[in-house]
This record gives structure tokens, sequence and C-alpha cells, in this order.
């Protein structure tokens, strides 16, 4: 279960620590908690039914299918996006399906190079019988920068866990279920001038591209990136790239094109791995 500021909340036998709050973001990002529960924490059973359980599990595990995070879409976050986004996964076993887990964690191992971790707000999935063996469950994450975002170096991918639980207390665990990219927001303008402009005269298009900084909360220019001129006539349906540049050290796009009818201008960026692709505002430029 996720905790925030000052609250702490208990999850079978684990005792999730809590971590201060930045008012507003004014102070250093401080980082949540990376406890991450094992099975037998989130789903509360002793150390004999544990045991029970790793017995039985090679013929009795559950089998879970369509674990799926935020839709099957990336998730993106600005500065100060709050984003609470449902997980999900199917699940079967003869004698049912009692309950479910999903988090994200980020790092090479959960013993060991764990660095970011998400948890689900509830302390117990909410699973709708698909018929008397199956269950579809669904949990919600909630996430924000300078908390499980604390820095930049978190962007990218992250391993996703599953679990299920069965009626009769077998159990599917599995760090490693998947991947799911969490990714910079970024952000990206574009001007034309002169407006209008006459028919094969010169229009100079400047922009400039930004990402969101998780430590610093604001945006920093993106250097060095390829960004698309993309043109619609007036009446197109379509944005074909007119040519390429890339962004200067702060972030800054020029180039010129020849004007040859009216139509809308924008800069295009199609995304890194660490940072969500971005279009710009149209700039409609007359042709006269």
């Amino acid at each position: 279960m996720r905790t925030r500021a000052t609250v702490a909340a208990v999850t079978g036998a684990l005792a999730l620590s809590a971590f201060a709050v930045p008012a507003a973001h004014a102070d250093a990002p401080v980082g949540p908690d990376l406890d991450k529960p094992t099975a037998a924490e989130r789903f509360g059973t002793s150390p004999a039914e544990t045991e029970r359980s790793s017995r039985i599990a090679a013929q009795a595990a559950p089998v879970v299918s369509d674990v799926t995070v935020n839709g099957g879409r990336n998730l993106v976050f600005g500065t100060t996006t709050v984003r609470t986004f449902t997980v999900s996964l199917t699940a079967s076993h003869p004698s049912g399906i009692l309950d479910a887990y999903i988090d994200l964690w980020h790092g090479t191992d959960v013993d060991a190079g764990l660095d970011g971790l998400m948890q689900p707000n509830e302390d117990a999935a909410d699973c709708t019988p698909v018929d008397a063996t199956t269950s579809t469950c669904t949990l919600t994450v909630t996430a924000q920068p300078g908390f499980e975002l604390y820095k930049n170096a978190l962007s990218g991918t992250w391993h996703v866990s599953a679990a299920a639980l069965s009626n009769d207390g077998t159990m599917y665990w599995n760090d490693f279920h998947k991947t799911h990219k969490l990714l910079r927001m970024a952000k990206l303008t574009a001007d034309a001038t002169p407006e209008p402009v006459k028919k094969g005269g010169t229009l100079t298009i400047d922009g400039k591209l930004t990402r969101a900084n998780w430590q610093s909360f604001k945006y920093d220019g993106y250097a060095d990136q390829s960004v698309k001129v993309q043109f619609r006539a007036d009446g197109a349906a379509d944005f074909p790239n007119l040519k390429g540049i890339y962004s200067k050290a702060d972030g800054t796009a020029r180039t010129t094109v020849t004007a040859t009818t009216s139509g809308d201008y924008r800069f295009s960026f199609t995304g890194a791995a660490n940072t969500a692709a971005v279009s710009s505002t149209v700039d409609h430029v007359a042709v006269q």
C-alpha cells in the first residue's frame, strides 16, 4: 500500500515507513519507501502456510495473464503531475481467486539495486469473477515527481510484479512478469514568420523542445534531439514531414522553408527511451 506524508499503513505483517512531503516542492525531492513486500507479507500468510504453498505451487499455482498497466499506455509525468492509474490482471485456479497484487519497481533486482517502487493504494485487489475458477482483479497506483519519481534516472523502463492468491492459499508471484514505460513529459513550441507570406517567400520557424526535470520541477531545454518540421495544407488531413533538424544546447530549434501554399506548420518530436513524444500546436500561415 502506498504511503504519503506522515501516514503509516500496515498490510498483514508489513509496516511501511512514512516519508516527509516537501512543502510545495520547495525542498529537495524525497523518495518513497522502497521496502517491497514479500508474498507472505502482502497476502498475510503465515510461514507454515507459505511453506505448504511452496510445496504444491509447481502443480497448483494460479495462472496469471493479461497483466495491464494504465490500459497498456505509457505513463507520462510532468513536473507536478499526480497520476493515479489502474493496474489489472486475470488469474485462474481450480479453487478460484481470492486476491491479487501488482506493483512497479525500478532497478536490477528486488533484493539489491532497487531504487524505485510504486505500490497499490489498496490493501486488497477488487477481484470480479469471470467464472468459478477465473477472476479479473484491479488495483490503483498513485505516483508523482518528488515522491515515487524522485530522480530523473527513474525515467524509462520499469519492472512489473504480478501476483495472485487462490482460495486454497496457493500463490503465484513473479517480480519480472513484464515491463512498462514511465516517461518524462516533453513540451514543444513552433512559431512561423512572417505572417502572411508571399508565395515562394521564405518562412522562418522557431521553436523550443523542453522536458520535465523531476528533481528541479522545471522544464529544461532538451539538446541534440531530432525535430521534424511538418506541414498540412489547407483542406488536407495529414502532416507530412518537410525536413528534420536538431535542437540546440538550450533546446531551441530554427529552420527555414519555402512557402508554396497556405496551411499549418508545426514541429514534431518522436520521443526517446525516457521522454514522451510531443508535437507543437500548429501555426497557420496564409500565402498571398
